[in-house]
């Protein structure tokens, strides 16, 4: 059974039915609300990063480097990635999609920055993104990354199962925002993400939950929490 599990902020543990475990946007060390710190973080076959922003790539490199991990990010990433020892990548960009053993992911857009947070990094900026994941039928999972509300939210319309979204306002967009990006995707579950991590990002998800109303059910998970897909 497919499952995934959320560590606070935009970090998430997904694992596949035959029990392939990909980290999203790992960031545990420094994330005052991740039950894990990236010592405890140890079988893991591919890590998918958004951006190069700390609080999503803080640890992308050490538990790559550790476990052996396939590093998924844009082209800029993978490139700072390899020059700092990770050895197995897969370089992607925005618009494209790939068919991985464990199923297709495609690389969408996102508007946000694209520093890349890292010792050497300054040449390796680059875009934004996210991430639709096909795990086949109702396991369509789209982590949105940092981003403002956009129209090309609309293209994803019918082709996600679950939403991660982020609702903390200030660096991406607010609850008012993400619940008009449910009207233009249409997913039958979301999950909220990047909120309450710091004061700049403080939001209630219960109030989230209202504004979406009918228009999908909103999963609001704790820390450690683990939803089956």
């Amino acid at each position: 059974m497919a499952t995934l599990k959320y560590h606070g902020h935009s970090t998430f543990t997904l694992t596949t039915d035959d029990g392939t475990s990909i980290v999203i946007d790992p960031f545990f060390d420094e994330n005052p609300l991740s039950e894990l710190r990236a010592e405890d973080v140890t079988d893991v076959d591919f890590i998918l990063c958004t951006h190069g922003h700390f609080d999503h790539f803080a640890d992308a490199i050490p538990i790559a480097k550790k476990t052996g991990a396939t590093l998924v990010a844009t082209f800029e990433i993978v490139s700072y990635a390899q020059s700092q020892g990770v050895e197995n990548t897969h370089p992607m960009h925005i618009g494209g999609s790939w068919k991985f053993p464990f199923g297709r992911v495609k690389m969408t857009n996102a508007v946000h920055g694209g520093q890349v947070a890292g010792e050497g990094a300054e040449g390796f900026t680059t875009n934004p993104a996210g991430f639709l994941i096909d795990l086949g039928p109702g396991k369509r999972v789209y982590h949105a990354g940092d981003t403002a509300l956009t129209m090309d939210m609309q293209l994803l319309r019918g082709q996600v199962d679950l939403a991660l979204l982020p609702i903390g306002d200030n660096f991406t967009m607010g609850p008012d925002d993400a619940a008009r990006a449910i009207e233009f995707i249409q997913p039958k579950v979301v999950v909220p993400i990047h909120y309450n991590t710091w004061p700049y990002v403080e939001q209630d998800p219960e109030a989230f939950r209202k504004l979406v109303g009918d228009r999908a059910r909103v999963e609001v998970l704790a820390f450690g929490e683990t939803l089956e897909l």
